[in-house]
Order: structure tokens, then sequence, then C-alpha cells
């Protein structure tokens, strides 16, 4: 088991470096990387461990100068200059590249699906890599994930979202294209935005709530300065996903060990992500606690009838692409396969089984 065998070795690797962001001043390659996260949005700090333990462990060999996101060049345009060569590297969440193909968007998220866990061991065991590889490799590019979160917050409003009934007209900043469609079934409209201009689109009431990311990333955000209510949990991500583009022709021009560094590193910072991920989550949670926020909980009836929804739009997206049929096929026979542990396992399993979308109808998209 190659993979499973690197990813003991990075976790070795991690534990005998961590914090090291030192790199030799020569290296016989100097990449330049950046990210589609600005240095105001905590999800850069996946980006940075990544380039920070690949100079710990390749320095002599590769050397890369990271750039916070909207230094170098605005975020719409890093998928381009990556696939083009003007740099080398830029770390993603590849949902955003859903314009390009929509095989983008189940690598990236789901909803009502994936827990963190589920990519961890979709990727390295299941099959999952390769389907990465094969959707990057369209726009000449090579892709290690290398980050995961798991449930996102959800939506941050200033009206409670007490029942599927509130969310009638209301205009919220969803992320997503399978996310959108989802919401417009339940009676909600969605509103895209970028990271950056949800706080004073919120502050200024041109939306009624919006979701981001992880409790940590919200709190730090600020969004509970201009919100008072927050619906849990986040059904529409329910894990996220997240890597590095590289340029094909840099990556070939490294040498098999090289190549082989970047991997483990990326290993590692797929299990050290999700434990960093979970404590800010935590964090996070308490502090909205101690800043007023009221948490309410969708019940269990409206969790079902999103999942029966979700699954629905599942299978509408899967058959509009074969590429998107295929990644979602490979996903959702996974949980199929798993269930059989999961449920043994229970109540120390990790995750859930949840109702699966109707496999036997996307293939017969394919």
């Amino acid at each position: 088991m190659p993979n499973l065998k690197r990813m003991m070795a990075g976790s070795v690797v991690a534990a005998s470096i961590a914090g090291a962001a030192v790199a030799p001043a020569q290296a016989q390659t100097e990449w330049i990387m950046t990210s589609t996260w600005p240095s105001s949005l905590e999800l850069m700090e996946i980006d940075t461990h990544w380039a920070e333990l690949v100079n710990a462990i390749a320095g002599d060999e590769l050397r890369i100068t990271f750039h916070p996101g909207g230094t170098l060049l605005p975020t719409h345009q890093v998928f381009d200059a990556v696939g083009a060569g003007d740099i080398q590297a830029a770390g993603d969440w590849p949902g955003y590249w859903a314009g390009n193909s929509p095989a983008f968007a189940p690598l990236a998220t789901h909803t009502s699906l994936f827990n963190a866990v589920d990519y961890i061991n979709w990727i390295e065991q299941w099959g999952g890599d390769e389907l990465y590889n094969e959707v990057y490799g369209q726009f000449n590019m090579v892709y290690l994930p290398y980050g995961v979160t798991n449930n996102e917050s959800g939506f941050r409003t200033n009206a409670p979202l007490a029942s599927l009934d509130d969310l009638q007209g209301k205009r919220l900043r969803l992320s997503g294209r399978d996310q959108g469609k989802v919401l417009q079934r339940l009676g909600g409209e969605q509103v895209l935005l970028a990271g950056q201009e949800i706080y004073q689109a919120l502050e200024r009431g041109v939306i009624d709530g919006a979701e981001f990311s992880t409790p940590g990333v919200d709190f730090v955000a600020g969004f509970h300065e201009v919100t008072s209510h927050w619906a849990v949990p986040g059904w529409h991500q329910s894990a996220s996903l997240f890597g590095v583009m590289i340029n094909r022709e840099a990556w070939e021009s490294l040498s098999e060990e090289t190549r082989e560094k970047l991997k483990i590193a990326a290993q590692a910072n797929l299990a050290w992500s999700m434990a960093w991920s979970e404590r800010r989550s935590n964090e996070g949670t308490q502090n909205m606690e101690e800043a007023g926020i009221e948490i309410t909980r969708w019940d269990e009836e409206a969790l079902a009838r999103i999942q029966e929804i979700s699954n629905e739009v599942i299978v509408e997206s899967a058959c509009e692409d074969e590429l998107t049929a295929r990644v979602y096929h490979s996903q959702i026979s996974y949980l199929q396969d798993y269930k059989i542990w999961r449920e043994a396992s229970e109540p120390f399993s990790l995750g859930r089984s949840p109702e699966l979308p109707d496999l036997a109808a996307i293939e017969e998209c394919m």
C-alpha cells in the first residue's frame, strides 16, 4: 500500500519539523506559489503550512516562495496562470473552477454527503487521487489534495432560521452550483460573493444572510459583528477539500525523489489540516457563543428533506456531464462500500452513513 506508507512517512516528517519554515538559501529549483486566499482569511494557513513542509524536507532541491492571494494577480486569474506556467503553483479550492468543468464541484464539496474523513479515505484508498489529476490534467496541471475541513458553519443571519419555511425569499450568500440548486428548491435565492465581500454585504443589508467557512475562519472574518443568529449544521458543505495546482512542466522538471517529497508533504498536510481546522472550529464556536450569537439547529425532518433534495440535485448534475458522473459515481460507490464497516463500528464509527443518491440513475448517464 504505497499511499499508506507515504502517509505514515509524512506524519513522521511533519511531527519532527512542526513549525519549520526556513529552507536552505540555495536550491536547485525555485518556485513561485500563491493562493486563492488573501492573508485576511485564515484558510491561507493550509497553503503556507504545505509550502513550509516542502521547504523543510526538500529545501536543497526545491524552494517555494509563497505570496498571499491577491498580491501577485487577482484570484480569478490564478487557475490560468498555473496552467500557462506563469507561476509554478497555487493553493486552491476546486469549486472555484466549476465554470471550466462541472467535475470540479464534487472534488471540492457536497451538500449533505462526504465529511472530512470521507474525502481522505476516498483520495487515499478508493481512487479519488486519480480523478483529481484527470480533471486538473485537462488544464495542464498536476494536483495534490492537501487540505480538508469538516462541516462548515452554516448560515449567519439577523433573523433566525428555525425551520425550512424561514428560507422562503431569503437572499443568501452561498457558494457552489449544486448548493444553489438545493437552496432554490427550498425557497431561497443564491447570491454569489467573494469571501472578502461578505462582511460589507451583511453590514449593509444587501443580503439576508451568508455562509462562508468553518466557525474559526468565520470568527476571524468578523461575521459575529454584523449578524446575530447562526443556523447549524452547515448542510450546504458537509466537508471541503483544498489542494495545490502545479504546472505540469514544472512538476515534470523535478526529480522523482523530489516529487515524492511533495506528495509526502501533501499527505501530512491533509491530516494536519483536519485537526487544525477542528480545533479552530471548536474555538470559533466558543467565541461565537461568548459574543452573544444565538444558535439554532435544523431539526431531523428538515435535514431529511434537505438530504432528499440534495440527492436529486446530485443525480441531475451527474447526468449533465460524463466526467462529473464518473466523479460522483466513484464517491457514492465508496460510501456504499465503506458503509459495511462504518455501521458495524457504531457508535465509534467515523461519521455517518447518509441516504445516498441513486447510483443506478448515475450509471445510466455514464
